[in-house]
């Protein structure tokens, strides 16, 4: 009898004999399961603590916790494909990266879907989410583990008050809006009404400072983190999406472990996002002032303007009509 031999196949072999990151499979003797985690955020962003603190000594009896930051080891969006190619065990993955494998993936993506940060957990704990889940497992080898509240995201320009107020989305015409790369990233840039400009996370800093983009978008504390206070003058509280991440991790090399180190590994993810979502709610909270210490102008426009525009825009996209059936009402029912 001939056995289909696949990539997931060889991996999975890889991973039992040991050989996959140089770690050998959890439970011999006197090794650990090496979990490289890349990122492109900094050593000193919420998520990158959380990980460091909460879930890294959870695991610490049959694991090696790696993480790298700053994009040092893969370039943001290339994350979950060095997964699913078997060169890294774990990252902090975006819808809107998901959505470049999976269009499904960009309900949520889009601005105004989630309420809040409750609203979040409840949506990736629903039973709505195991289509979502089961496809990425199974299609890319990602297993999502947990979902992180990165913050409400809001727009941040170089531009002083007096030189450009914004209240609608009509006057960010022509503002060019450092967003990420990905399709679901730029379509929301333009449905604010904004031209929006790719660009890697880690290169923002010297591209405001330059003047190579107008702005940026992203919630407070990662403006704080980033010091882009120091190349900006203006916040604008748009709230436009109620952003997330996810804690993904290689498919086979979760299923190699023990079930109760599974276990473990999930309630570390748990436990690290909780720890994060708290700290960056706290943050949020904290920084309008900071902020404003620093000369920064902090207002917030028209919503309803900004809301009827994204919402519209989506719905009429083709984004939405790769949205299943019943799902956005599903995920507005589990809303407030």
């Amino acid at each position: 009898m001939m056995t289909k031999f696949t990539r997931r196949a060889a991996l999975s072999a890889f991973v039992a004999a040991g050989v996959l990151a140089g770690s050998s499979v959890a439970g011999l003797a006197d090794d650990k399961v090496q979990l490289r985690l890349a990122t492109s955020g900094s050593e000193t962003d919420q998520r990158s603590v959380a990980m460091r603190d909460v879930f890294a000594p959870m695991v610490a009896e049959f694991a090696d916790y790696v993480p790298s930051y700053n994009g040092t080891i893969f370039a943001q969006g290339t994350e979950l494909d060095a997964i699913s190619r078997g060169n890294l065990e774990m990252s902090i993955a975006s819808a809107q990266e998901l959505a470049q494998f999976f269009p499904e993936f960009s309900i949520f993506t889009a601005g105004y879907v989630h309420q809040d940060a409750d609203h979040q957990v409840a949506v990736f704990n629903d039973s709505l989410m195991d289509p979502f889940k089961q496809k990425a497992e199974e299609e890319l080898g990602v297993k999502l583990l947990s979902v992180m509240y990165l913050g409400r995201r809001q727009v941040n320009l170089r531009q002083s008050k007096d030189e450009l107020t914004v209240k609608t989305p009509a006057d960010l015409a022509g503002v060019n809006l450092r967003m990420p790369g990905t399709d679901a990233w730029q379509f929301l840039g333009k449905a604010l009404g904004a031209s929006p400009t790719p660009m890697a996370f880690a290169e923002v800093y010297t591209a405001l400072s330059a003047g190579a983009v107008d702005g940026q978008d992203n919630p407070l504390p990662t403006v704080v983190d980033a010091k882009f206070y120091e190349v900006t003058n203006q916040i604008v509280l748009t709230s436009h999406l109620v952003d997330l991440n996810y804690i993904a991790m290689n498919a086979e090399v979760f299923n190699n472990l023990t079930p109760e180190q599974q276990a473990t590994v999930q309630k570390a993810a748990d436990a690290a996002a909780e720890a994060g979502r708290k700290a960056q709610l706290q943050k949020e909270q904290e920084l309008v002032a900071f902020l404003e210490e620093q000369g920064m102008s902090i207002y917030e426009p028209d919503l309803d303007a900004f809301r009827n525009q994204v919402q519209s825009m989506y719905l009429e996209s083709e984004f939405a009509a790769t949205w299943p059936e019943g799902v956005l009402d599903k995920i507005n029912a589990l809303g407030k």
